[in-house]
């Protein structure tokens, strides 16, 4: 946190001073906090200039595709992404034009292409990825492989974030759990960080000679990375050392070191754990500072996802009027994201009807928007982030043919 502000004299500069002083110190104990809340403070007086900044740091004029996609990612990373999805660069053109135009969508249907047509549109970003199978063929019988064709036709690129939308922090889960106000927020399912090293082997050698020849030899085995090593002598003479390698060096390391006496005797193997990263991960858990009721929290959640229809399952015990002080949340289809989470209230976009059945014998109410409906309104939000990280003359837009193809008769 920043140092406390000293005693000033009451002057026009020092209330200037104290002023700043306790802004700082506010948004440092944000910052600190480990469960932040999902309502944020007012910005500061200089926002609007640190925005306008943010948009002369490019030169105006369109912007190059690859320039667009690395804000993308430094958005929402796709290292954070399920390791099953299809995230990133779907569609690239041959010869790709200057981005001027990017159209936002839930999914990339026969209605939003022939929006993203008419607007002349240069990137679509559709959070669902349209292609997400392999695909052996391009055909016009294939609506999706119709769509991408299209595309390459119109020389118009796609991109998907999809769960790497869901697990940033600020992302479509956070935007969800915080329909119900603020409170305490914690990841359901921690993201981990893709620390190349990942096992640790130690053993013995009799000599720094013998010492010099086995590092050399492991080196070869790993040569896309650099070898970290620690070297100890112990009274006996000999050398202990400790060295980490890559997933893909393993094995060869492994017979490497069985090629040698005393390694071979000495050998252990310990498997690192990837650190974790906070705020980032799939799923939310809210505990909110203020209690609401069950029938509260679906009015909130109607004019946050902007729907007048919700489905709702109350758990066992629960009534209308019962007080739901935790609820967690996972966009899209989440049953296997909350399944066993201890919580009043689930909220997602679908689960099987025997998956709702076992929360609500668990006693925990669950509420369902349909697919689509618990992810859409994201966009929105993103579209802000996104503008003011591009130069004025790229136009962002959130499509207005997307939407749910499920709907209440």
């Amino acid at each position: 946190m920043s140092p406390g502000c000293r005693s000033l004299s009451l002057t026009f500069f020092s209330l200037t001073y104290r002023r700043l002083c306790t802004w700082r110190s506010l948004t440092s104990k944000a910052a600190l906090c480990s469960s932040a809340s999902t309502v944020p403070p007012p910005p500061p007086p200089a926002a609007a200039a640190r925005r306008r900044l943010s948009r002369s740091a490019h030169p105006p004029g369109p912007m190059e595709l690859k320039e667009v996609l690395q804000v993308l990612e430094q958005l929402a990373p796709l290292s954070l992404a399920e390791s099953w999805d299809n995230v990133g660069l779907l569609v690239e053109p041959s010869e790709p034009r200057p981005v001027n135009t990017v159209l936002l969508t839930n999914d990339l249907t026969d209605a939003v292409m022939g929006e993203a047509e008419a607007m002349g549109c240069d990137l679509v970003v559709s959070y669902h990825p349209p292609l997400f199978r392999p695909v052996k063929r391009l055909v016009q019988s294939d609506w999706k492989q119709k769509l991408v064709i299209r595309a390459l036709e119109a020389r118009m690129a796609i991109f998907s974030p999809h769960t790497s939308w869901d697990s940033v922090k600020g992302g479509v889960n956070d935007w969800l759990v915080g329909g119900l106000g603020s409170g305490q927020v914690c990841v359901l399912s921690q993201a981990v960080g893709g620390a190349s090293q990942s096992h640790k082997l130690e053993f013995t050698v009799t000599s720094a000679e013998e010492l010099s020849g086995v590092m050399e030899e492991l080196k070869a085995c790993d040569g896309e990375s650099t070898l970290q090593h620690s070297v100890n002598r112990p009274d006996n003479g000999g050398v202990h050392v400790s060295v980490t390698c890559s997933d893909s060096a393993l094995t060869p390391s492994v017979q490497t070191l069985l090629r040698h006496n005393a390694a071979s005797l000495s050998l252990s193997i310990l498997k690192l754990e990837k650190p974790p990263l906070p705020g980032r991960g799939q799923g939310r858990l809210i505990v909110l500072d203020q209690p609401v009721t069950v029938a509260t929290a679906v009015q909130k959640m109607k004019s946050h996802l902007g729907l007048s229809h919700l489905r709702l399952a109350l758990g066992r015990g629960q009534t209308p009027e019962s007080s739901v002080r935790s609820a967690a949340a996972c966009a899209g289809s989440g049953a296997s994201v909350l399944r066993g989470v201890k919580a009043d209230l689930y909220i997602t976009g679908e689960m099987s009807h025997h998956e709702v059945l076992d929360a609500v014998e668990e006693g925990t109410g669950v509420i369902l928007s349909d697919h689509s409906n618990s992810e859409r309104g994201f966009l929105a939000v993103f579209r802000e982030k996104l503008a003011v990280r591009l130069p004025d003359s790229v136009t962002v837009a959130v499509s207005k043919a997307d939407r749910d193809p499920l709907e209440v008769v």
